[in-house]
């Protein structure tokens, strides 16, 4: 591990926590409880599996986290330590901050990243209707495979599908603006501003489409936590 050569704390802690995309894997595994190699590398896109594991090598010998072989299987878990659960107020202050103070801008605004964040970890499961539900995403401002996305939701869950997982498509919600898709999910603009300014197209089932913003767990609160 590289050193600052200075016994300030603030510079003994950032040769721990400041290489590029360390607060992001320290943010999945300790706000928003990720688990898994694949859990932490869904919620940083981006990020090549190589580099994640070196990442996650230098948070074990920094202390804040610790890796367990899987009992039973091949791979490994990741849990915070103490150190490492003593960052979650560290991780919630630059929330503020950079909600504050941090400009979002179409590069941080990524359609398929803010249903990832949305459907992994902010579905409010006890919304949804009885019955299998598929709703279509489409994000205009792409282009390619990354274009469309689908919400599976069947049997009380909720899954993201990259293809079409066959059968009837309830809903279709178009993404014309991604800032505005990712300032509703941190809750800074309501579902129906961003319906009436045009971006965010919803058509097919009246009562789906009513229902749709609901299920966002946070949906109408004063207070969220932690967002990608």
């Amino acid at each position: 591990m590289r050193t600052y050569g200075q016994y300030c704390p603030i510079a003994r802690a950032s040769e721990i926590l400041a290489e590029r995309w360390s607060l992001i894997v320290l943010r999945n595994i300790v706000i928003l409880g990720c688990r898994t190699f694949n859990e932490i590398a869904d919620g940083a896109p981006g990020l090549s599996r190589g580099l994640l594991s070196k990442r996650l090598r230098e948070l074990e010998r920094g202390g804040v986290i610790e890796i367990h072989p899987k009992p039973g299987g091949s791979g490994s878990t990741y849990e915070p330590t103490q150190a490492g659960r003593e960052l979650s107020a560290v991780l919630v202050a630059l929330q503020h901050w950079g909600s504050k103070w941090a400009e979002l801008t179409p590069e941080h605004a990524h359609p398929g990243v803010v249903l990832w964040m949305w459907a992994t970890f902010y579905l409010d499961r006890d919304q949804f209707p009885s019955g299998r539900v598929l709703i279509r995403f489409d994000y205009p401002t792409l282009s390619g495979p990354g274009s469309l996305s689908w919400l599976l939701i069947e049997r009380g869950d909720a899954e993201i599908c990259d293809k079409h997982p066959g059968g009837e498509e309830h809903l279709v919600v178009v993404v014309h603006d991604p800032i505005a898709f990712a300032r509703w999910h941190l809750g800074e603009i309501q579902w129906r501003e961003a319906l009436r300014s045009g971006a965010i197209e919803v058509n097919g089932s009246r009562a789906l489409a009513r229902a749709l913003p609901t299920w966002h767990r946070h949906h109408d609160r004063g207070s969220q936590p932690l967002h990608a």
